[in-house]
């Protein structure tokens, strides 16, 4: 299911997660990462050789974004854990939120691509904000990364959703390999547990991925609300916990 939700909008770690942590309450906060990104990168990289051999792929995007995001993501790693929780889940709640709101305001973005909005500044801000922002995020703890790389592609230089998942897969697949390096380097990955997750995560990623590509970015458009709101609901009780 991780890879399916994973595959046609990001999100994947909203499940995987979890899971990992009710199987195994003892489990570190970072090898529970660790083993994320060994299971995650298997799905997303699946997707993305999928996306890109089925359609067209912005590559002056997401080539090098992919390549910042190896690095930004690993030093997100290196700094998993020195930040609490309570630090940044009322700011990536507020993130949700506005994105949310952002697509539910405007049905016709990202349904619809708009190549007219792609200028040179905007692909080097979209190449930061995925690259380096959003990566350094997966870095540190992750869930919602893809989304918010599929919203970044679509606001900032007019991707539709399906385009942009796409991409967002790409850069996502850096991201897991940086977090993933640095994890496996420091003894923080569950690597048995992790593989047979990968297969698992392998199968969900080609139905999704393929599934993205049939229905289109209003299929894609429904399932990112879905996740999004998912996500806040997550994120808002364990605010409420918390407190």
């Amino acid at each position: 299911m991780a890879g399916w939700v994973d595959a046609v909008v990001g999100g994947g770690g909203l499940l995987l997660l979890p899971a990992l942590l009710v199987a195994a309450p003892g489990l570190p906060v970072a090898t529970a990462l660790g083993t994320n990104k060994l299971a995650a990168i298997a799905g997303t990289g699946t997707a993305a050789v999928t996306y890109a051999r089925r359609t067209r792929v912005d590559w002056v995007v997401a080539g090098p974004a992919a390549g910042l995001a190896v690095v930004a993501a690993g030093l997100g790693a290196v700094l998993a854990g020195s930040v609490p929780a309570s630090a940044y889940r009322p700011v990536v709640l507020v993130v949700l939120l506005s994105v949310a709101l952002f697509v539910l305001l405007r049905p016709r973005v990202g349904v619809v691509a708009r190549p007219d909005r792609r200028t040179r500044v905007r692909v080097v801000v979209a190449v930061l904000v995925a690259g380096v922002g959003i990566a350094l995020y997966d870095g540190l703890i992750g869930p919602g990364t893809g989304t918010f790389l599929v919203v970044a592609f679509t606001a900032l230089v007019g991707a539709d959703f399906l385009h942009g998942s796409a991409m967002a897969k790409i850069v996502n697949a850096g991201t897991n390999l940086g977090a993933l390096v640095v994890f496996g380097v420091t003894g923080h990955v569950w690597w048995l547990l992790g593989a047979a997750m990968a297969v698992c995560n392998i199968a969900g990623a080609v139905l999704g991925a393929r599934m993205a590509l049939r229905r289109g970015s209003g299929f894609v458009r429904v399932v990112l609300l879905v996740v999004v709101l998912a996500l806040v609901v997550k994120l808002g009780l364990d605010q409420w916990r918390a407190a």
